[in-house]
């Protein structure tokens, strides 16, 4: 059995465990409940209807927060020629071909999101086994495969986030943190929703979005109201 701190014991008395919350009510919650000493980071969390086994059940993309992350993404970029120049200007942190493949092997791993053009795919893939597990592996689905640099960073700076449906038909994505305005929060929280809920695939029978659940960092998880997502 987990052993909890006497702060969570103490703020999940505050949560009606049996209760689904609107979405303000979710955030307002949250704050009363998150008393960390540091800006803590809020996720939802989706439980979905899907067979994440079957292939037309898949779910995976991403997407730009209204209001971000609260997190400063460190971008890599492999590109070369006027490309390379692109990635630069538009304000990617690390830009290379060969050299940053070198330093990858060798255990750099400085950086929270990879980005390659498609001429380059053919060198990034071999570093599929030191990347993938790390969920570091440019691609296409995500908008991090593309001849469109500037585009790609600009969105990964301005808090696009990615979403997967994992082995057990969740989906965890970040929100932003918690000294964001409860308003902020509401609306990541909605264009999430809204996003997954215009991913249904076709293939998926019965309640598609089953819930939701909203937490901070070191805080007990809370229940948030689906329904008015469900279409």
């Amino acid at each position: 059995m987990v052993k909890r701190s006497k702060r969570y014991q103490e703020a999940s008395k505050l949560i009606d465990r049996s209760k689904s919350y609107e979405a303000e009510e979710a955030v307002a919650l949250l704050k009363d409940t998150a008393k960390a000493n540091f800006d803590e980071t809020v996720e939802a969390a989706f439980r979905l209807g899907v067979d994440p086994k079957k292939a037309d059940q898949q779910i995976r993309g991403a997407m730009v927060l209204p209001h971000g992350t609260g997190k400063t993404q460190r971008v890599l970029v492999f590109a070369k020629g006027d490309k390379a120049t692109e990635a630069e200007n538009a304000g990617a942190d690390y830009v290379g071909e060969q050299d940053l493949i070198n330093s990858i092997n060798q255990g750099w791993f400085d950086f929270d999101v990879v980005v390659a053009t498609p001429d380059m795919m053919a060198e990034v893939g071999k570093l599929g086994r030191v990347l993938g597990p790390k969920g570091l592996m440019p691609n296409p689905k995500t908008g991090t495969v593309t001849f469109d640099i500037e585009k790609a960073v600009n969105e990964i700076k301005a808090g696009k986030v990615e979403y997967r449906v994992d082995k057990s038909a969740n989906i965890h994505v970040p929100l932003g943190k918690i000294s964001f305005d409860n308003s902020k929060l509401v609306e990541n929280f909605e264009a999430i929703a809204d996003t997954l809920a215009k991913a249904k695939p076709q293939a998926s029978k019965g309640v598609y979005m089953r819930n939701a659940s909203i937490t901070s960092t070191m805080g007990p998880g809370i229940r948030v109201d689906v329904s008015p997502y469900r279409g």
